[in-house]
């Protein structure tokens, strides 16, 4: 009996040993908030006109827009929005007089687009400017298409107020809210795409039996199909070239195995392989162009770790400058 009561108080020690050993190889756990909180800021841009940089951060625990004048201390930052459902991304007129957001009410995914002044003061009773519903639109969803260079006060968007199922394109005038049908959306289309001259040149549609199709806006406003990928594969365009001519498109048709960066001639449908993964690992993540030259700067690839390439050796230098301050860290460009 003795005998084996120790062997019971043995085991028992042994296996407390073996748990102590390893609860003390067990990392500690890793707070929630790390992964799923809010950032401290978030999409920082400059404005068009070099007056401002904006960005996203939370404002009564709800992630909001705030500006600050470029030589202000970030602490001298105001709030622009105070919605109470968060503003996920923004984008700036072309003139920088207005700061641009979509936002629905209370999750009801009818969303409208708002127009905020910078320079305003907030509005009576309130810790920010008032946004003006420009779209103004009632149990439809808007979405944006382009913002055009050659139209600073205007705005090119989808609305679904005819046919719920489609959105017609529209020119909306930002300073009043103004609206004019462009075209009829009679072919499914989804995604509208203009050129480096702001005239629509591209639109893409699913086909019912699940391919991508790529589809040129002839002058006369009808469409003609000139690239698509099936539903194993993946393309999307990207841009226009600086020639107007030819789109760069992420593919992996036929046997790519690998997406990559291709040009598509819209006249012809003739596609030319650009680049791919310098590696041959992982597919092409995305591309930077840039606003002013219409030039590609750079081709990003999500490996283990970001790894960007460069085409623009004094974007590779501000990178450069960038990592020395903030150290080994993934930084995002847009």
């Amino acid at each position: 009996m003795k005998q084996r009561f120790g062997t019971i108080v043995l085991s028992v020690l042994i296996v407390a040993s073996l748990s102590a050993a390893v609860s003390a190889q067990v990392p500690p756990l890793i707070d929630r908030e790390i992964f799923f909180g809010n950032p401290e800021y978030a999409g920082a841009q400059i404005s068009p006109d070099g007056k401002y940089i904006s960005f996203i951060k939370p404002l009564n625990g709800t992630m909001n827009v705030w500006v600050k004048g470029i030589a202000e201390p970030f602490g001298a930052a105001r709030p622009l929005t105070n919605d109470v459902r968060p503003v996920r991304s923004y984008f700036w007129a072309r003139d920088g007089k207005y700061i641009l957001f979509v936002q629905d009410k209370g999750g009801d995914e009818n969303f409208n687009v708002y127009a905020v002044n910078p320079a305003d003061k907030p509005a009576t009773g309130s810790q920010v400017p008032e946004a003006r519903n420009i779209t103004s639109a009632t149990g439809v969803r808007a979405m944006m298409h382009a913002v055009p260079r050659s139209e600073p006060d205007a705005i090119y968007i989808g609305l679904n107020d005819r046919d719920r199922a489609w959105h017609d394109l529209y020119k909306v005038k930002i300073s009043t809210g103004e609206r004019e049908r462009i075209m009829e959306n009679r072919d499914r289309l989804q995604r509208m795409m203009f050129d480096n001259s702001d005239k629509l040149r591209l639109a893409t549609r699913s086909a019912p039996n699940g391919d991508t199709e790529f589809l040129r806006v002839n002058e006369d406003g009808s469409t003609t199909k000139i690239y698509s990928c099936d539903a194993f594969e993946e393309c999307a365009p990207l841009r226009f070239h600086k020639d107007n001519k030819r789109l760069y498109i992420r593919t992996n048709k036929d046997d790519a195995d690998l997406i990559e960066l291709a040009f598509l001639d819209v006249a012809t449908g003739k596609v030319e392989r650009v680049e791919g993964d310098p590696l041959k690992k992982v597919d092409l993540a995305n591309a930077i162009f840039s606003d002013r030259t219409n030039e590609l700067v750079a081709t990003i690839y999500e490996d283990d770790r970001k790894r960007i390439f460069w085409k623009d050796s004094q974007y590779k230098k501000d990178q450069e400058e960038i990592k020395k301050r903030l150290g080994d860290r993934d930084v995002y460009f847009q």
